[in-house]
């Protein structure tokens, strides 16, 4: 089952490698993994994925817990969040099927954000499966390069964390 996970972390050298040192220590894979200040700079927001059943997450949780510089965790499996992803897809621009690229990247509400002779680049955000049906649709096109951000969330509500 797949676990989306955050943390809050003091932001300072080295948290982020004990953290990623706490799952590969234990044989756990990270999926996916984005880190940035909050609004507060001295804490951290550490978004991962990873896989594993409810007794693997568990003992992830109480592992990240233990971790001197972690302020709190959450597991969002369950949980009303939002979720979002950043994608750069560049994709051939070859003259019979630049307008099928800018159809699809419209009907996406994506942007280009850079052309050249023989290619463009898109920019999309949005939930990671609207990422996955715009890259399957622009595949046959031939994507030459993809980069994304992975998820990162925010539960729903009005609750949140002070200071993040």
């Amino acid at each position: 089952m797949k676990h989306t996970i955050s943390v809050l972390v003091e932001n300072e050298f080295g948290v982020l490698s004990r953290v990623s040192g706490l799952f590969s220590g234990r044989g756990f894979n990270i999926e996916s993994l984005s880190v940035a200040p909050t609004l507060d700079p001295s804490i951290s927001r550490i978004t991962l994925v990873t896989r594993g059943d409810d007794q693997i997450l568990e003992q992830i949780t109480k592992q990240l817990n233990k971790l001197i510089d972690t302020i709190k965790v959450i597991d969002f499996t369950g949980q009303d969040y939002v979720e979002r992803e950043l994608a750069l897809i560049k994709v051939g621009s070859e003259e019979k099927s630049r307008a099928e690229v800018l159809r699809i990247v419209d009907i996406f509400r994506a942007k280009v954000v850079d052309v050249t002779p023989r290619s463009y680049t898109v920019e999309i955000t949005g939930a990671p499966a609207k990422v996955n049906a715009i890259l399957d649709l622009l595949q046959p096109m031939g994507i030459k390069e993809l980069v994304r951000s992975g998820p990162v969330v925010l539960g729903r509500g009005a609750k949140g964390w002070s200071g993040a």
